[in-house]
């Protein structure tokens, strides 16, 4: 296979999202591309239609590349737990929890014979991969046993572009010091400098310093772009999920952030609202009298709710009911419950009864050692409108007692609902534009805000794609991409 690998000086310079445009640029000339990232850490996982955990970023790339998410695109996943402990997921199942001294000792050998497996895997359909890498390729007392940058081009026999976030500043230091650390100097063929601001002509003579000292070519400098659509899965994303609306008497969405939050990017399709505020708050203090309180997913549900009951979030929901509407989602879901149970610990804290917030009535949440991980399809109606759902879920928690379901599945009912309470397990539940706008219009309606007019949008991945081909040097990327070794 051809390909190419993403790699950065840090974190959250913005790997993910190119590789996404890269997909959908190699997508649409017709080339048989997937996605790649031997080892994530995330709790914000993707569901493969077959029921199986990967890392959302590759599933979100792979709908980029318009093919379906397989496990061998993320073939390692580790989702952090309380305790500097992780689970570790194997090919899409739960495998083991380890703490990071057991992991780096005891999982190596298995770890690459998992991403020769993979790479294997993907050779029989594809013909193009576009991997990422993970934070730095110089952490150097990583790289003795590192499973997810040089390691995986060595492995994969690509080339490598490094990606500097000149937002972060000291993006010269940042490429000059990161090639004098990194192993394999020679595989990087090409720098890119994204999330750049202003004027770009400002930066030629910084362009000209890089390929002179470096004597590796600056492939492309990326303009920032707000509002991209596009799912984030970097924890460190959760600050750009947030708003401020212009709109007088806006829609204000608070947002708890948990300790232990996943899956914040549910909460990302409300940006795509104008009248909506979204903000998040650590304490009860900041959440005022907010129009939608919404408790999101976490990794260790019992561990966020008692610090949230250690502020006193139960008495200000109670305070809140009847006039704000309290969402759950996942996790967040069932802290609603009257009680959780989990005598073995699988959530993370081994409890036999712990109160809920007891917002649903007969509502108990028993956690069991198979995790409950499927997509998710049904018919939402709020007052007159109705809306198709799909979404998928993930949870160790399984529920009982709920009387007044939110969703329809047709043999089957998922969720709660009953007057300004709604809870679901369903990941996704207001990505879907009808759903959204049929929750939103009860509350415009409220507040005397015109219903907005929704004209058809570009696809995100087109627009995105675009904008970063049309300020990359697109054709030396594919000479270095279908260069031979």
């Amino acid at each position: 296979m051809r390909g190419i690998m993403i790699q950065g000086t840090s974190s959250d310079v913005g790997k993910s999202m190119l590789c996404t445009a890269f997909c959908r640029i190699l997508s649409d000339q017709g080339v048989k591309v997937a996605p790649f990232k031997s080892q994530n850490m995330s709790n914000n996982s993707y569901v493969t239609i077959l029921g199986e955990e990967m890392g959302r970023a590759q599933g979100v790339q792979a709908e980029a590349a318009r093919t379906i998410a397989t496990v061998d695109m993320n073939p390692i996943l580790l989702k952090p737990e309380s305790g500097m402990k992780s689970q570790v997921v194997l090919f899409g199942k739960k495998l083991e929890t380890m703490d990071g001294m057991d992991y780096r000792a005891q999982f190596y050998e298995k770890g690459l014979q998992a991403i020769d497996q993979a790479l294997a895997n993907l050779a029989k359909n594809f013909t193009h991969l576009v991997i990422e890498g993970a934070g730095s390729p110089a952490e150097m007392n990583l790289n003795d046993r590192e499973l997810v940058n040089m390691t995986v081009a060595k492995r994969a026999d690509v080339p490598v572009i490094l990606v500097a976030d000149i937002e972060r500043g000291g993006v010269f230091a940042s490429i000059v010091g990161t090639l004098a650390l990194i192993p394999e100097k020679e595989r990087v063929k090409g720098l890119v400098i994204n999330k750049f601001r202003g004027d770009a002509k400002l930066f030629e003579d910084g362009v000209r310093f890089l390929e002179s000292y470096t004597g590796i070519p600056v492939l492309g400098v990326i303009p920032y772009m707000d509002h991209h659509e596009i799912e984030q899965e970097d924890s460190l994303g959760v600050g750009a999920v947030q708003q401020k609306s212009v709109i007088k008497g806006a829609i204000d969405l608070v947002v708890c952030k948990h300790p232990y939050v996943s899956n914040f990017t549910d909460i990302e399709p409300f940006l795509t609202e104008q009248d909506v505020s979204v903000r998040w708050v650590e304490s009860v203090e900041e959440i005022g009298q907010p129009d939608i309180l919404l408790l999101p997913g976490t990794k260790s549900t019992i561990a966020d709710l008692r610090f949230w009951k250690k502020q006193g979030l139960d008495e200000k929901l109670k305070s809140l009911l009847g006039d704000t509407w309290i969402v759950g989602l996942c996790g967040g879901f069932q802290m609603l419950a009257e009680s959780l149970s989990d005598p073995h610990g699988y959530d993370g804290v081994a409890v036999k009864a712990e109160a809920g917030f007891g917002l649903v009535p007969n509502m108990h949440v028993h956690f069991e050692k198979e995790k409950m991980v499927r997509r998710q399809k049904g018919i939402v109606k709020f007052e007159a409108l109705e809306a198709q759902v799909s979404g998928y879920e993930i949870h160790h928690g399984r529920v009982t007692g709920i009387e007044q379901s939110l969703i329809d599945c047709g043999d089957s009912a998922e969720g709660y609902y009953h007057e300004r309470v709604i809870g679901t397990h369903l990941h996704g539940f207001f990505r879907d534009f009808r759903c959204r706008t049929a929750f939103l219009t009860m509350i415009r309606k409220q507040k005397n805000l015109p219903l907005p007019v929704h004209e058809k949008s570009e696809d995100p991945f087109d627009r995105w794609a675009t904008h970063v081909k049309n300020h990359l040097d697109w054709q030396k990327v594919t000479e270095i991409m279908e260069a031979t070794s």
